[in-house]
């Protein structure tokens, strides 16, 4: 987190920092769209940044990822290693579209070696922004907090019809079986309605993720890549 962040959340600033604090923002704003426009139609797959190369759940991602890219999708992730790096990997391997959203920390996070382009952000809540501007369906691969919050706070968009109801794939009922449990009993409280467990697709089948993407993407919302021209006037290369 930086520090400017880190300060900003501290409580009252006086008016002149925070309205620079608000242009830093609206600068990790612009570089990201400058960055990510022409990515082309996204998906992001959500993961933590700790397993190896040696991990099933990194070779899962790995092979998920290359059959999202094969329907045309770009592989958009936090650009980082783990899951990240797996499913960065995945798509390169089959000759997709590869970009990550980095966060700037000071340990943990750094961009892998698989991506076409990436961009570097400082604060955590333009980063997942980011990330689901760009995408029509996210994947949640097993990860710690941070996985868990971009899920959720993907999910309440969804459910509240903020974003298009875009498909979400939960990978791997058994490291998230306690989640499961967890919502269904929100559903049996009441806090949640029953057609929000229609909102996302718990599964461990690559086959079924991968079909559960295509016809709630490709097929509901008629996606196809629109190639878009670069405008000389905004430096665009």
């Amino acid at each position: 987190m930086a520090k400017s962040e880190i300060k900003f959340l501290e409580g009252p600033q006086n008016r002149w920092k925070d309205f620079k604090f608000a242009l830093s923002v609206l600068k990790e704003f612009i570089k990201g769209f400058r960055a990510l426009h022409f990515a082309g139609p996204c998906v992001t797959i959500f993961g933590s940044a700790r397993f190896t190369e040696e991990h099933p759940y990194y070779k899962q991602a790995q092979q998920l990822a290359g059959e999202i890219a094969k329907l045309g999708f770009t592989i958009m992730t936090g650009g980082g290693p783990g899951i990240m790096e797996a499913g960065n990997r995945g798509a390169k391997e089959v000759g997709g579209k590869s970009v990550g959203c980095n966060i700037v920390l000071p340990f943990e996070q750094h961009h892998n070696p698989y991506l076409d382009k990436w961009v570097n952000i400082k604060y955590f809540f333009v980063r997942k922004n980011l990330l689901m501007k760009y995408s029509y369906a996210f994947v949640v691969m097993p990860g710690g907090f941070g996985t868990l919050d971009e899920y959720f706070e993907a999910l309440t968009l969804i459910q509240t019809k903020t974003v298009s109801q875009f498909p979400m794939v939960i990978f791997d009922k058994a490291y998230h079986k306690e989640i499961i449990a967890h919502i269904e009993l929100m559903k049996n409280e009441k806090t949640i309605s029953p057609e929000d467990l229609d909102l996302c697709l718990f599964t461990d089948s690559i086959e079924e993720a991968v079909q559960h993407i295509k016809e709630n993407t490709i097929e509901k919302f008629g996606l196809k890549q629109v190639k878009q021209k670069r405008q000389w006037w905004f430096f665009e290369k």
